[in-house]
């Protein structure tokens, strides 16, 4: 039988950005389940402070090019990529010279939040789909980590439902403590319309608040993973409620195969 495909969608990669609990996750997850014999591509945006040519980013031509509207505005979508030598991982980079060329990463050097981090993260989300339809590859499951990726679920299993590549795909949202208090702005949800997300959809996400972010992500999972020990009670709170496979904080010497189990039971075992 095939390998299973597992798309990695992180905030946060290092040696790309400094040392976080999302950083540390997204490198050396995906190792650890590309080495339990699984099949791997791992996305992540291109935010300014990452060096390209100490980090050997490179522009792939084929890829780039497209534009994706976001509030009738258009973005065009850049891809880059870089290796991790040790790991045998590329990494695929998103980037837009309007979203991801400032200097810093959610907030301002005075510590203000972006007030465009709605589009940018919508932005990644799609970016990181169209680019997956452009390289033909069909992952069986999405695991997202942090806010800033946790708009995928809503589009792969809304918006991208019928597309053939992703008809099958299961999707995974670790919880972080990424937590922001800025609002996003009254228009989020007109922001995030596409063929095939309706207004009920939209429910949580017009409030434009993390524990909103979240629990819609939460909404449009197969499951979840509790990823670090401080969650937000609200969002502990709806996910008791809602009753969705969950996998709770694991030790750092055994989650990868926690981790692997979980991505196995969510399939339906199908590599058995």
């Amino acid at each position: 039988m095939s390998k299973a495909k597992v798309l990695f969608v992180a905030s946060e990669i290092e040696p790309y950005l400094k040392e976080s609990p999302i950083a540390t996750m997204g490198r050396y997850l995906p190792q650890g389940i590309q080495e339990k014999g699984k099949d791997i591509r791992t996305f992540m945006p291109r935010y300014g402070m990452i060096n390209e040519r100490r980090n050997q980013l490179h522009e792939v031509i084929r890829l780039s090019g497209m534009n994706l509207i976001i509030n009738d505005s258009d973005h065009p979508l850049i891809i880059k990529v870089a290796s991790i030598q040790q790991a045998r991982m590329q990494i695929y980079f998103i980037d837009n010279d309007d979203y991801f060329q400032r200097k810093f990463q959610i907030t301002d050097k005075n510590g203000k939040f972006y007030k465009d981090n709605d589009e940018r993260a919508i932005f990644f989300a799609r970016g990181t789909i169209e680019t997956v339809k452009k390289l033909g590859w069909s992952p069986d499951l999405i695991h997202c980590h942090g806010w800033f990726a946790s708009l995928t679920p809503l589009y792969i299993k809304r918006a991208f439902r019928d597309n053939p590549l992703f008809g099958q795909t299961k999707v995974i949202i670790s919880i972080y403590d990424d937590e922001f208090t800025a609002k996003f702005a009254r228009e989020f949800g007109s922001k995030l319309k596409m063929p095939g997300i309706t207004d009920k959809d939209l429910k949580h996400y017009k409030k434009g608040t993390y524990v909103s972010l979240m629990c819609g992500a939460i909404d449009f999972s197969d499951g979840v993973i509790i990823a670090t020990d401080k969650v937000n009670p609200e969002i502990l709170e709806y996910l008791n409620e809602v009753k969705k496979p969950v996998l709770n904080l694991q030790s750092k010497e055994t989650y990868v195969d926690a981790y692997n189990d979980f991505y196995d039971s969510i399939l339906g075992n199908q590599e058995a």
